[in-house]
């Protein structure tokens, strides 16, 4: 049979609903409602970079502008409905998910211990025992509470000493849980006494695990290629996912389509079976404009980005000045289904202020006052989350596409 082909425009609504992106920001943002939206994209990743909001912050918000940073602390550190653990990233998941890490876990267990050996201080294999005996006795601890007497690195983030060390890995490979975060310092704690037993469930196997990542991955993503299905949670190989779409397809379960590009190319992807007949298609998604996050699930594969939206988009954190495009750390606006612009703005907190530093509309996008009003007025709904209380904008704050 020749593959269904999904047109550009029906693609972007796809994936754009699959992430929460097509109906209107709107309604409950606590409880129930906000797990709910957590357990829709998957999990949300941690950032500690606060130029306006933490990341994590922003990408609830952007879908939930009712949306307040201690509902989610209230989820995490309260009611223990999500655990923090690693996907490509550092993120907050559903605890309803904890069981499908245990293969992550173990391999983690041999990854680090090898890498860490070569990337990290020596003697932090040492310090398991001591640091597990502690936590024991006194309760959830932080990096900066473990170590005594161990030297103290000065070569930036990763330069841990031996008992850091051992927290995280004793952290990514399950003895520990981290509890909360304090500052963005994490707090670790024995798994047995944050984890429920019933949560925790029986351990499936590799088989079963593999299966939960593309099924998983491939809800959210609406279509994929075996590579993307791999990528989503980063538990499992490309040759993995490769092997169970290869199966799936044989058996049925899974088609495939071709995702036609911003750029008319037709590439190859897997769906569901009901792809074709998806009303997602042609749903409309709201006009109203909004702020994403640099790490907005929708954006994560800057790859994908760029076939879909036509966005080319990196984070020029380590760019020096005279090499850069934009600012250092911009925010992409989405309206409808488009990316229109990327926004430099920052939270001086000290001044009560967000201030908007430049803005860089998209080739062939008009900046009228439309635009500038729907601007404002989502600026306006971010000052509570960013803190501040006033908006300006610099001088010469429009700028022309470079």
């Amino acid at each position: 049979m020749t593959p269904f082909s999904l047109s550009n425009a029906g693609a972007r609504r796809v994936f754009m609903d699959r992430h929460g992106l097509v109906e209107t920001p709107q309604g409950a943002a606590h409880g129930s409602d906000l797990l709910a939206l957590i357990k829709r994209l998957g999990f949300v990743q941690l950032d500690s970079i606060n130029t306006v909001a933490r990341a994590h912050d922003m990408i609830l918000f952007s879908r939930k502008p009712r949306y307040r940073p201690k509902s989610l602390t209230q989820l995490y550190e309260r009611d223990r409905a999500l655990f923090e653990h690693w996907t490509h990233d550092a993120a907050v998941v559903p605890m309803a998910f904890y069981p499908y890490w245990h293969m992550r876990r173990e391999r983690d267990a041999a990854l680090l211990k090898s890498r860490w050996k070569d990337w990290r201080r020596e003697g932090f294999e040492a310090q398991f025992q001591t640091v597990l005996d502690m936590i024991r006795e006194r309760g959830p601890v932080s990096s900066s509470q473990v170590g005594e007497g161990e030297k103290r690195g000065s070569g930036g983030w990763w330069d841990w000493h031996p008992s850091k060390t051992a927290l995280e890995y004793l952290w990514r490979t399950g003895a520990l849980a981290v509890v909360k975060r304090k500052g963005f310092q994490k707090y670790y704690d024995l798994t047995e006494r944050v984890i429920d037993q019933t949560a925790m469930g029986n351990a499936p196997d590799t088989e079963e695990t593999i299966d939960w990542c593309c099924r998983e991955a491939l809800d959210r993503l609406g279509f994929a290629t075996h590579g993307e299905l791999a990528a989503f949670w980063a538990h499992i190989t490309p040759a993995e996912a490769k092997q169970w779409c290869t199966e799936a397809l044989a058996a049925g379960r899974i088609i495939q389509v071709n995702i036609t590009g911003v750029d008319g190319v037709e590439r190859p992807a897997y769906a569901w079976p009901d792809l074709p007949d998806c009303p997602s298609q042609t749903v409309d998604p709201t006009s109203r404009l909004r702020v994403l996050s640099p790490f907005d699930p929708a954006l994560r594969d800057r790859k994908r980005a760029e076939r879909l939206f036509g966005f080319e988009y990196r984070i020029e954190i380590f760019v020096p000045e005279p090499k850069r495009k934009y600012g250092y750390y911009v925010f992409p606006l989405l309206e409808g289904d488009r990316l229109v612009g990327r926004i430099d703005m920052k939270a001086f907190r000290a001044d009560d202020t967000l201030r908007v530093r430049a803005l860089w509309p998209e080739p062939g996008v008009r900046w009228g006052k439309g635009r500038q009003r729907a601007l404002e007025s989502e600026l306006d709904r971010m000052l509570r989350l960013a803190g501040v209380s006033a908006l300006s904008f610099d001088d010469n704050w429009l700028r022309d596409p470079p």
